[in-house]
């Protein structure tokens, strides 16, 4: 018989969820809508478009040329990140819906409020696992110390001394993870009116995060 799936029963001293702030539309930074076509319903939901306007990022294509390290492999086919985190965001989409089918069902008067939550789990955590590479180098953490190492040394000096100890620091101590969330807050100034970025809704940036 299959085994069935239940959510851990809730501390009744932890804080409440508010699934209806968590799951934010709203985009950083903040954008206008450039091309209304009609006042018709959007065809695409907000989390949807986030999933969309990570492939559709030069940051995502360039996952291309970053391979998964496989010690020794049976055939010719090169496993790269952008493969990768297709797969990934496969995995992840069923398994957001999973979890928030579970919630749905075990949470009282949650249906009512957030019909759609099943849906929307899939779709954020669809866009933060195709993301989740975008800023990781080639070759993993090996490839983060490599980076470190050499700005720590006199080769990068003049890369370096103009830079604020801030700067510097995020060069030194190099992590993936905080510069896939700068690729997508803080680049591609041509695409955005704030402070740049891809616009993702702070739902999946937080997922991202997570």
């Amino acid at each position: 018989m299959p085994t069935m799936l239940h959510l851990t029963p809730p501390d009744e001293n932890a804080p409440t969820m508010r699934w209806g702030r968590l799951l934010s539309r709203r985009r950083y930074p903040e954008q206008p809508q450039l091309h209304v076509v009609s006042e018709a319903a959007p065809v695409r939901g907000a989390f949807v478009a986030d999933y969309d306007r990570v492939v559709f990022s030069s940051a995502f294509r360039r996952l291309q040329r970053k391979t998964q390290v496989m010690p020794l492999p049976e055939t010719d086919f090169v496993h790269t990140r952008l493969t990768h985190s297709l797969e990934t965001a496969c995995v992840g989409r069923s398994l957001g819906r999973l979890g928030g089918r579970l919630l749905l069902e075990e949470t009282d008067g949650l249906a009512d409020e957030l019909p759609h939550l099943d849906s929307d789990f899939g779709d954020i955590v669809a866009a933060a696992c195709l993301a989740h590479d975008i800023g990781n180098p080639p070759f993993g953490h090996s490839g983060e110390d490599a980076i470190s190492a050499y700005f720590r040394s006199s080769a990068a000096e003049p890369f370096v001394r103009m830079l604020s100890e801030a700067q510097r620091t995020d060069l030194q101590h190099f992590e993936g993870n905080a510069a896939g969330f700068r690729v997508l807050t803080h680049t591609y100034a041509a695409h955005s009116n704030g402070s740049a970025g891809l616009g993702l809704t702070y739902a999946t940036l937080g997922a991202f995060s997570k």
